[in-house]
């Protein structure tokens, strides 16, 4: 396991060299760090969006934080298999959606939820190459309504779909940053429509302006 954490480090230590990333914080209480069970959600627009996010976490809240991502991309390999699930332990679940999927999707996110543990997630289901943010999943609605007081924290992901566009295998030298919010939660009774807008609305309130 040691050899792992070492290799997470040095992946986000290269991450942050390559992209200049650094954590910007919005929230009105500054930066979070009390490590309790939290969804980080952001828009999603490279496959090291999630190394960015769990990069900015601090090491004590990284190593309880687990990422979701696409098992169609991460098990194509062996080496992303080990990287995926020694390295950033990540829950991965299957994108076919429908009578196709042969699991839950939603089952291992709620299996790591229960175990004390958070969650990156991105809740526009897939890579958005345009620059609106697509319209949320429920997912993220259906653990919050499974977890009552799980808090959801959005994050900004700032240029990364121009530091690494997709199909693009040699980075493009561009500042990246990373815009964390305040935390908010499911409403008692709060319907499904009524928390994905809301939801979306902080993520997007987070977005640099072109000014």
């Amino acid at each position: 396991m040691k050899i792992e954490r070492l290799l997470g480090a040095t992946l986000c230590g290269l991450a942050r060299i390559i992209t200049g990333a650094r954590a910007i914080h919005h929230a009105a209480n500054g930066p979070d760090t009390t490590g309790g069970t939290t969804i980080y959600y952001a828009n999603h627009r490279s496959h090291i969006d999630f190394l960015l996010v769990w990069a900015a976490l601090p090491p004590s809240v990284r190593r309880r934080t687990r990422p979701v991502a696409g098992a169609d991309y991460w098990l194509t390999s062996p080496l992303r298999r080990y990287v995926a699930l020694r390295i950033f332990r990540a829950v991965l679940v299957e994108r076919s959606g429908g009578a196709q999927a042969a699991t839950d999707p939603l089952a291992a996110m709620q299996a790591a939820l229960d175990a004390g543990e958070s969650l990156i997630l991105f809740p526009e289901g897939t890579r958005n190459v345009g620059d609106d943010l697509l319209p949320f999943k429920s997912g993220i609605f259906r653990l919050a309504q499974a977890h009552p007081g799980l808090r959801c924290v959005p994050v900004w992901v700032e240029n990364l779909g121009r530091v690494m566009p997709k199909g693009s295998f040699i980075p493009v030298p561009l500042l990246c940053a990373l815009h964390f919010g305040d935390a908010l939660c499911l409403g008692d009774d709060e319907a499904r429509d009524s928390f994905l807008k809301r939801s979306r609305d902080a993520l997007i309130a987070l977005a640099p302006t072109a000014a």
